[in-house]
């Protein structure tokens, strides 16, 4: 007999294809906005690991033809039948992508999603670590591109270094709530961080994992 994952997995999976999405993802991404509004009609949106496409769909929907969606991955994303979007390919790390973004946002942007995902190896530990730097990623570009008041949603790991990493999102966040989707497997140790109200950044680079565990020895 499968086991509940396997069960939820593929009625999720039936689901998104059923409603046209690329992904099961993208019901994730639908939950949380219906739960937290994170996404407004006319909002210009950033969403990073946006392959294969579920999380810009749902996006382009809610932002309305008067709003815009960036698409930004390291491997290529198949067209999408959407003005408003614009796919850009690139390293999230990179200068050049960032003023890419600025430019094709015309400045900055009201919301930005992160389903950014690692190699996974099946070591916890070490896709723990890989999660949070990538999540690191993500905060570092909230500090350049995110207006005042703006929103973010973060994928990551449940770990060691969680707490220090939410304790560095509630530095710029009003509001950070934790919350794992219907969608999610009940195995994984995926959440993401719902933050609102972004209130500016902080003046620290996003440290290392021995900076991080310092900091967790110190409690």
């Amino acid at each position: 007999m499968p086991g509940k994952g396997s069960i939820l997995g593929d009625y999720y999976y039936r689901e998104a294809k059923k409603q046209g999405y690329r992904s099961r993802s993208a019901l994730k991404l639908l939950e949380i906005c219906q739960k937290f509004r994170i996404i407004k009609r006319g909002d210009i949106v950033l969403d990073l690991g946006a392959a294969p496409g579920g999380w810009l769909q749902v996006s382009c929907r809610l932002v309305g033809e008067e709003g815009l969606v960036i698409g930004v991955d390291i491997s290529e994303i198949e067209p999408l039948p959407c003005k408003n979007i614009v796919l850009l390919r690139g390293d999230a790390r990179s200068p050049e992508l960032h003023e890419s973004i600025m430019k094709t946002s015309g400045g900055m942007v009201d919301v930005i999603t992160s389903d950014m995902a690692p190699k996974f190896t099946g070591i916890h530990d070490v896709d723990h670590g890989r999660q949070i730097l990538l999540a690191g990623i993500a905060l570092e570009l909230a500090d350049k591109l995110l207006r005042p008041g703006g929103k973010v949603v973060i994928k990551v790991l449940m770990g060691s270094d969680f707490d220090v990493f939410r304790r560095e999102v509630k530095s710029r966040f009003s509001d950070v709530r934790i919350f794992k989707p219907s969608a999610s497997r009940d195995s994984s140790s995926e959440v993401y961080l719902i933050c609102r109200g972004f209130i500016g950044g902080s003046q620290q680079l996003l440290r290392s994992p021995e900076e991080r565990s310092d900091d967790l020895a110190r409690g």
